[in-house]
C-alpha cells in the first residue's frame, strides 16, 4: 500500500489553517473596496482597519503596520525606500534582502551561523546614521540571531535595525527592531499578505498610494483578515516541534549524517541535514520518490539547485554545501513523520 504524501517543507509555505479558511470567506462578502468613501467602501474599511489592529494585538506590535503583498515586497519597501543608508546586511539573508540591498556590505558570521559581533561593532563605529539588516531565523538553518544584543549595538552607533522575521513572527517574540518584515503563508495564513512594521514612518520615504501613502495598490481584505486570524492561533505544538526536532537530529547525527549548526539556538521548526556523498539534487528526487517533500534551500530560489550562500558564508566548502537539505514542521508533523522520514534517510544514504 502506497504511502500517503509527507509534506516537510514549511519553511517554504504551510497550508492554510482551516479557521483561516473560513474567516477569508467570510471576509469575501464585504466586497467593497476599503479606501472608497460610500458606505460599503467604510466598512470594508473597518474591517481591514481591526485586522490590522489585530495583527498588531497579536505580534505585541505598539508602532504602524503596512500591509503589503508578503514579506518580500515588505522587505523591498524597508530597504528600497528608506530613509537612511542601508550600510550592511548579514551574510546569510534570504535572497529577497541581498536583492533589496545589493550595494550594502556584508556582516560575516562565524561557523554557528552568528553575527560577528566584534566586526560589527568595529564596522558600526565608522558607518553611523544608517541602517543594518539581519534575519531573526534564518530560512535554511533555523540559526537565531541575538537581535537584541545586535540593536544595542546599532543604537550606540546611531544606527537603526531592520529585521527580517519572515520565519519567526509568531513563533519567537519580535526582536527589539525598527523596521520589521513577517509572512502570512509561514505560520498558516494565505499567502499573498504580509507586512512592514515600523517604530516611525519617518524612516521610509512615501510614495503615494494606500497604506497611508507608503504602499500602493488595493489592499487584501480577506488575506488581511486571514493574517489575523492565522497569528491568533494556539501555537503550543511549537513544544512539540522542540521535542522532534532534537530526535531527529540525534537520528540523523546516529545515521552518519551532519547536523547544520547543531549547537546553535536554532528554530523548532527548522533544520538542515548534510548526507556525506550525496547531492542536494539527488536527495530531494529519492525523497520525492518517497512520497517526502523537502527542499534544498529557499523556495525563492528554486529552479536551479547551486550551493548555498547561507552554509559558504559559515564556512562550508561547495562540495559539503551541495550535499544539504532543509526539513521544516508544521502544526500536524508527528514522530510517526520523522520516524518516516528516517527510515528513507537511512535507504537513500546506503
Amino acid at each position: 500500500m502506497t504511502e500517503a504524501p509527507l509534506y516537510l517543507d514549511h519553511a517554504a509555505t504551510t497550508p492554510v489553517l482551516p479557521a483561516v479558511r473560513a474567516a477569508m470567506a467570510e471576509a469575501m462578502e464585504q466586497w467593497a473596496n476599503p479606501s472608497s468613501p460610500h458606505a460599503p467602501g467604510r466598512a470594508a474599511g473597518r474591517m481591514l482597519e481591526d485586522a490590522r489592529a489585530r495583527i498588531a494585538a497579536a505580534l505585541g506590535w505598539d508602532g504602524e503596520v503596512i500591509l503589503t503583498s508578503g514579506a518580500s515586497e515588505a522587505i523591498g519597501i524597508a530597504l528600497g525606500r528608506a530613509a537612511l543608508p542601508v550600510h550592511a546586511i548579514g551574510a546569510t539573508e534570504h535572497d529577497a534582502v541581498l536583492r533589496a540591498a545589493a550595494q550594502a556590505d556584508l556582516l560575516p558570521v562565524g561557523a554557528d551561523g552568528i553575527v560577528d559581533f566584534d566586526h560589527l561593532s568595529e564596522y558600526l563605529a565608522h558607518r553611523p546614521n544608517g541602517i543594518i539588516a539581519l534575519q531573526q531565523a534564518n530560512n535554511e538553518t533555523g540559526v537565531i540571531q541575538p537581535l537584541d544584543d545586535v540593536a544595542q549595538i546599532a543604537r550606540l552607533n546611531e544606527c537603526r535595525l531592520f529585521a527580517d522575521c519572515s520565519q519567526s513572527a509568531g513563533k519567537l517574540p519580535l526582536p527589539d527592531a525598527d523596521l520589521i518584515a513577517v509572512s502570512a503563508h509561514k505560520l498558516g495564513g494565505p499567502p499573498g499578505i504580509g507586512a512592514l512594521l515600523l517604530r516611525d514612518l519617518s524612516l521610509l520615504t512615501p510614495s503615494g498610494g494606500q497604506e497611508k501613502g507608503y504602499r500602493g495598490g488595493t489592499q487584501n481584505l480577506p488575506a488581511a483578515v486571514g493574517f489575523a486570524v492565522a497569528l491568533e492561533q494556539d501555537f503550543g505544538w511549537l513544544e512539540e516541534a522542540v521535542r522532534l526536532r532534537a530526535m531527529l537530529d540525534s537520528e540523523i547525527a546516529g545515521a552518519g549524517g551532519e547536523v547544520v549548526a547543531a549547537d546553535s539556538a536554532r528554530l523548532p521548526t527548522i533544520a538542515s541535514y548534510r548526507m556525506p556523498g550525496k547531492s542536494s539534487q539527488a536527495q530531494l528526487v529519492r525523497f520525492d520518490m518517497a512520497g517526502i517533500a523537502v527542499s534544498a534551500g529557499s523556495a525563492c530560489s528554486s529552479g536551479t539547485i547551486k550551493p548555498s550562500h547561507v552554509l559558504t558564508a559559515m564556512g562550508w566548502d561547495a562540495q559539503a554545501a551541495g550535499e544539504v537539505v532543509r526539513v521544516s514542521f508544521g502544526p500536524q508533523t508527528s514522530e510517526a513523520d520523522v520516524q518516516r522520514f528516517v527510515r528513507a534517510w537511512r535507504t537513500i544514504a546506503a
